[in-house]
């Protein structure tokens, strides 16, 4: 075992006016490569190592990710006023707005990107709890199961459902609680299963052929 690993949270405002004042020029943007075209390979979930032709091995290949110790509490800097996050968010659109038409300039097929909305989200937090329960995974292939993962995915959904409860529209509301119902769902269903296997022994072979 060893010692948790601290970090420190460093102000980044204070970084870029000391950047600023060292090279008042700035530098002109680099050129963004075209996005490399999609690679043939194992799906989400799958176990990179599994040859696909060869029979996948009985039971799901269960996957424990041991959660990090909580430590101390990292000395925060002070919050940004109104000003600064109102600018910072301009210069951030503005930024994703040229990178944007770099790569539809270097990619003419590539439409503009649809706005984020709050159901891609709750899709993320979904595609992501089913992922670590073993969905996704190919035919023939045994699912790789995270499931303290799971469980903290899960969490962050409830989460996010309690700390938004009364600023959602009513669509946003019912995608969210439907998410969340389904997700715990399926994370009970696998635990049982999981516990079931785990107390009872293994099935005896098939009797053979007379």
């Amino acid at each position: 075992m060893t010692d948790t690993p601290k970090f420190t949270v460093i102000d980044r405002r204070k970084m870029k006016a000391e950047e600023e004042q060292e090279n008042p020029q700035p530098a002109a943007p680099a050129a963004v490569a075209p996005p490399p075209a999609p690679e043939s390979g194992p799906g989400p979930g799958t176990d990179p190592g599994t040859d696909p032709g060869t029979a996948p091995a009985a039971g799901p290949r269960l996957v424990v990710s041991e959660p990090e110790p909580a430590g101390e509490q990292p000395e925060l800097p002070p919050a940004p006023t109104a000003q600064e996050s109102t600018e910072q968010k301009t210069a951030y659109d503005a930024s994703a707005q040229r990178l944007e038409e770099l790569v539809r300039a270097q990619n003419p097929a590539v439409g503009p990107q649809p706005p984020v909305s709050f159901e891609h989200l709750v899709q993320q937090f979904y595609v992501s709890a089913m992922i670590q329960m073993g969905a996704g995974a190919q035919e023939g292939q045994r699912p790789r199961i995270d499931i303290l993962g799971a469980r903290q995915t899960i969490d962050l959904l409830g989460i996010l459902a309690d700390k938004t409860r009364g600023n959602l529209t009513d669509a946003e509301d019912k995608m969210l609680q439907t998410v969340l119902f389904e997700v715990r769902m399926a994370f009970m269903e696998l635990t049982s299963m999981i516990t079931l296997q785990g107390m009872q022994p293994p099935a005896p072979p098939p009797p053979g052929k007379n």
